[in-house]
């Protein structure tokens, strides 16, 4: 018998679950999160939610309130017998703490995951991941989903010419070269050295960009440290304009006026993050509710997720 599926959202990004909601037809489940005085976050269910299917749509971006509320949530909904519990995670917090690459370092991405998994989580949906292993580090099924299909139409719009595809890191060339063959262009790649988190330095760029407008695509985009030195060297290189695709916007410190101050034409970047208030209209928000609200459906009716991006 398929059961009635039930869609609910937390605090930390509300809007992008409204859009789901709308685009699937489900509707926001009645559930009830605040702060005591002392910060604790309390969590009530009313819907009954007996031998249901729930999905839970809560990134989990700092605070590490918004981690915390999704073990909560979870929680109740496992202690209310729902028959399965799906954690529709669209930006999946601490992901790039994924390896100890000093002594005495945690494997924060590793201890995200058994929490998720010990909270009684059943499955986990989660767009365009820091790393696809990150997907072994749970003991339940992962849907890794990509926001390159909503990247691919938005750029495609644009009409570029003389196209060149840049990945910002080593790390993104598989990245760089799957959009170079959506969009069609050749493909360049800057070679950097990182000596401490959130500080990066160029050290050469591979691939010849002169006269080429450049797209430079990474998933996450914190300081824009890295996004505006990778601009800055296109720009060096001869390129004409540049422009960016960032799936997860952190926006971190002053990311936003760094962006506004650099060579960089336009940012793209998606609402799996809540869109910070008053953004410049140098930086573009795309929607990823259909794709999220496309694989809620097809995991309840049982159905592919990987159909999903065949096209793509």
């Amino acid at each position: 018998m398929l059961r009635t599926p039930k869609l609910f959202a937390g605090r930390s990004n509300l809007a992008l679950a409204e859009e789901i909601s709308a685009f699937t037809g489900m509707p926001l489940g009645n559930m009830e999160v605040k702060n005591f005085a002392d910060g604790e976050i309390s969590v009530r269910i009313h819907d009954n939610i007996r031998g249901t299917n729930v999905f839970i749509v809560q990134s989990t971006n700092p605070p590490a309130e918004n981690l915390l509320e999704l073990l909560i949530v979870i929680d109740a909904m496992r202690r209310a017998s729902a028959h399965s519990i799906t954690a529709v995670i669209p930006y999946f917090g601490y992901a790039r703490q994924d390896r100890k690459s000093r002594g005495r370092e945690p494997i924060t991405a590793k201890l995200v995951a058994n929490l998720i998994g010990s909270s009684g989580a059943d499955r986990v949906v989660s767009m365009d991941l820091h790393t696809s292993q990150l997907q072994g580090f749970f003991d339940i099924p992962v849907d890794h989903l990509y926001a390159a299909s909503v990247f691919k139409t938005y750029f495609q719009s644009l009409a570029l010419e003389n196209l060149t595809i840049v990945a910002p890191d080593l790390g993104r060339a598989t990245l760089a070269r799957a959009f170079a063959k959506r969009l069609g262009g050749d493909i360049a790649i800057i070679e950097k050295n990182r000596p401490r988190a959130n500080v990066s330095e160029v050290l050469t760029v591979i691939g010849n960009v002169e006269g080429s407008n450049v797209i430079i695509f990474d998933d996450i985009c914190d300081t824009a440290g890295t996004l505006v030195r990778a601009a800055t060297t296109m720009k060096e290189h001869g390129a004409k304009d540049v422009y960016a695709g960032c799936t997860h916007a952190l926006l971190s410190g002053d990311a936003i006026e760094r962006i506004e101050n650099s060579p960089i034409k336009e940012l793209v970047v998606t609402n799996t993050i809540a869109p910070k208030a008053d953004l410049p209209a140098k930086i573009r928000v795309l929607s990823v509710a259909e794709v999220l609200g496309g694989a809620i459906q097809r995991i309840h009716g049982e159905r592919s997720i990987s159909e999903m991006f065949e096209d793509i």
